[in-house]
């Protein structure tokens, strides 16, 4: 699918807006009408990663979906703990409620902790390339070399690492789709890397682990065909644990949502369209045993 054309008129009639919550001048979107779907996304992306889900399902969702702060046009310091806080202030403004949280990758955590935290503003969860949210630093060690990648910021600057992140499968699309090439660039031309170029003793984080039986909304895991096997491993666990479904995105990485917009749109389409005490939507469903 070519993301040119939806994502061209998406970014059209998109209105920047900013919140001031603390320390921090976030930059948020809300589009759409219907129900309201909150939008959380990965490290080192911002709020554009979402411009082919908004652009197909805005005329049927309130999608709403922000920078987390310090990563794209929002300032502040990085850390899950305030991205709850902020995930709030922002519903609580936008007066949505409740609210779909669709979280992906680290903004998986921000989604599980919210559902953990806020179970009234919460009505269902779905946790897009999840790592394995065991106690642990707020960016998973087991498949992010982070020690190195911090290590490339002090030494050779925010480009040294952009070029070796580019080469990370966590950060590289499958598509052959130009349009969606370019805009994965233009996201990470925006990361300035300021939570790498901190010592990882100081920086202020959450660790994400949410307690077994904790979550009780709908839930769905989504892992693209070809994520990483830790984050599938982790996909499989957490749906598991927390009573929920589980689905592959064919042909598509860990940027399911780019590699494969049409087949992701549908699957988070027809999730969302359910009512939050329906639990047995099986579309796209695969078993274990036949996991790749």
């Amino acid at each position: 699918m070519n993301l040119q054309s939806p994502v061209r008129e998406a970014a059209a009639l998109a209105a920047d807006r900013y919140l001031e919550n603390g320390a921090a001048r976030l930059r948020y979107r809300d589009e759409g009408r219907g129900p309201a779907v909150l939008l959380v996304h990965g490290w080192t992306l911002d709020l554009e990663m979402w411009d082919p889900q908004v652009a197909a399902l805005r005329s049927e969702f309130r999608l709403i979906r922000w920078d987390r702060r310090g990563f794209g046009l929002s300032s502040g310091s990085a850390a899950l703990g305030d991205d709850v806080a902020d995930a709030v202030a922002l519903c609580r403004h936008l007066r949505a409620a409740p609210v779909a949280c669709v979280g992906m990758s680290q903004g998986a955590r921000v989604a599980l902790q919210l559902a953990e935290r806020e179970p009234e503003l919460v009505s269902s969860v779905v946790l897009d390339g999840p790592a394995d949210e065991r106690p642990g630093p707020h960016l998973p060690l087991g498949d992010l070399p982070l020690a190195a990648f911090r290590a490339l910021v002090q030494e050779q600057g925010v480009e040294a690492f952009r070029r070796e992140w580019r080469r990370h499968p966590l950060a590289t699309l499958r598509t052959r789709d130009e349009s969606a090439r370019r805009l994965l660039d233009r996201i990470l031309e925006r990361y300035s890397a300021a939570d790498l170029a901190v010592r990882q003793e100081d920086s202020r984080c959450d660790s994400g682990a949410v307690r077994r039986g904790s979550i009780r909304q709908p839930l769905l895991v989504i892992n693209g065909e070809y994520d990483l096997r830790s984050r599938r491993e982790a996909g499989w666990a957490l749906a598991r644990s927390l009573a929920g479904k589980h689905i592959f995105i064919r042909e598509a990485g860990h940027l399911s949502n780019l590699d494969s917009p049409a087949v992701y749109n549908e699957v988070l389409r027809g999730f969302l369209r359910q009512r939050p005490t329906t639990g047995h939507w099986r579309p796209y469903t695969i078993s274990r045993e036949s996991s790749p």
